[in-house]
């Protein structure tokens, strides 16, 4: 079971890289790409957040269960969906400005998951009162012997030394850091977390892990835009890791070789999810 925390929001994403284009919404939030990522790869997921009733609050529940996705501990509100005002720059690169006041998913209740992989991130971790729950859900979830997953996903509205902290206490209880490299800065001494994965855009995906240091390499392709590329690098690696059937133990114990195996799994699916406009994600068939 891959139990996926955070947000699902509306990216309003520009037709084109012209000031003022025109805004079409679109699906996202890191979470719940992660999520239906995971679902569109065939992995047992459930998708833990609390999203608003309202009708993007609404078409974000169906399109996770569309994608096989458990949504049993998806909590709805009145209040209104986080929205992500998106702007692409010439080379196809995304930066956002987020809405968040009042929204439905700061008032998250999540419970730790029991089973398999937990992957916790993005603006979920920044926005109280729910950031500090899915930190306790991470610390109670790793006490369960659950493997528990990081992605930072730094964006301008919490790239502050406040949130460096707040992560930084989650980080013993992690046992897979996802970072980019433009996060590694930020995210400074990270050397207790026993498997770290940098994304590095055109070139590539980097590890150091127990076995050592790898780097494999990303597919030359044309670059629609770079919304969900990471998140489909996280969903990839946790789809692997349900594939191999990995506790704690045996992931930390992985070589060389099946890393190398598993980077480029999820080289190759991020490489097809920036081909398209938006997080849209690849099924398995796809990536193989």
């Amino acid at each position: 079971m891959i139990t996926v925390y955070g947000e699902g929001l509306i990216d309003l994403v520009p037709q084109s890289p012209a000031p003022l284009a025109p805004l079409v919404p679109a699906l996202g939030g890191g979470p719940f790409n992660v999520a239906r990522a995971c679902g569109r790869l065939g992995c047992t997921t459930r998708f833990v957040s609390r999203l608003s009733s309202d009708g993007f609050g609404q078409k974000l529940v169906d399109a996770l269960e569309e994608a096989g996705v458990d949504t049993s501990q998806v909590l709805r509100g009145h209040q209104p969906t986080t929205l992500a005002v998106t702007s692409i720059a010439e080379d196809g690169s995304a930066s956002y400005q987020f809405y968040v006041d009042g929204t439905a998913d700061r008032c998250a209740e999540p419970e730790p998951a029991t089973e398999g992989f937990a992957s916790f991130g993005t603006v979920s971790l920044a926005l109280e009162p729910a950031a500090s729950r899915y930190a306790e859900a991470c610390a109670a979830s790793d006490k369960n012997g659950v493997v528990c997953c990081l992605d930072p996903n730094i964006r301008t509205i919490y790239n502050t030394p406040e949130h460096r902290e707040f992560l930084g206490i989650m980080l013993p209880h992690i046992t897979v850091l996802k970072m980019s490299d433009a996060e590694v800065d930020f995210m400074g001494d990270v050397s207790e977390v026993p498997v770290v994965i940098t994304t590095c855009g055109g070139e590539g995906i980097s590890i150091r892990a127990p076995f050592g240091e790898l780097t494999v390499a990303a597919p030359k392709v044309e670059v629609a835009d770079t919304i969900g590329a990471g998140d489909t690098v996280m969903a990839a690696l946790l789809a692997e890791f349900e594939r191999l059937d990995l506790d704690r133990e045996k992931l930390l114990a992985l070589g060389e070789a099946e890393w190398c195996e598993i980077l480029t799994f999820a080289a190759r699916a991020a490489a097809i999810t920036v081909t398209r406009v938006g997080a849209d994600t690849p099924t398995r068939d796809e990536v193989k």
